[in-house]
C-alpha cells in the first residue's frame, strides 16, 4: 500500500516561499509518476505540478509555471514543490499524489494521495 505523507505548509505573507514535502513508500518513487494538486475551499481539486519517476520530466499548471518547482529525491524517498513568489490566491490544501500513469494533472489518474498540507498566504 502506498502512503504519501506531506509537510512543509503554514502560513506566509504574499511574496514569501515555502517549501511543501512529502514523504512516500519505496513503491511511489521507484516507477510511480507524482504530483501536487492543491483544493481551495469550496473549489474543485486542480492539479499544480507533476514529475516523471526518475525527475527528469516535470509540468505545470500554466499558473504556477514560473512560480514553483516540483522535484524529487528518490533516496529519500521524498518529493518536494518550492512554491516562491506566493500570492493570496495560493492559499489551499496542497495534496501529494501518485500514479502508474502518465504524468500529467489529470487527477483521475492518480489513485493514491495524501491528507494535505495547509498553505494559507495573507496579503
Amino acid at each position: 500500500q502506498v502512503q504519501l505523507v506531506e509537510s512543509g505548509g503554514g502560513s506566509v505573507q504574499a511574496g514569501g516561499s515555502l517549501r511543501l514535502s512529502c514523504v512516500g513508500s519505496r513503491s511511489t518513487y521507484s516507477g510511480y509518476c507524482m504530483g501536487w494538486f492543491l483544493q481551495a475551499p469550496g473549489n474543485e481539486r486542480e492539479g499544480v505540478a507533476a514529475i516523471s519517476p526518475g525527475g527528469r520530466t516535470s509540468r505545470y499548471a500554466g499558473s504556477v509555471k514560473c512560480r514553483f518547482t516540483i522535484s524529487r529525491d528518490n533516496a529519500k524517498n521524498t518529493l518536494y514543490l518550492q512554491m516562491t513568489s506566493l500570492k493570496p490566491e495560493d492559499t489551499a490544501m496542497y495534496y501529494c499524489a501518485a500514479t502508474l500513469s502518465d504524468c500529467g494533472l489529470h487527477i483521475p489518474d492518480y489513485p493514491y494521495w495524501g491528507q494535505g498540507t495547509q498553505v494559507t498566504v495573507s496579503s
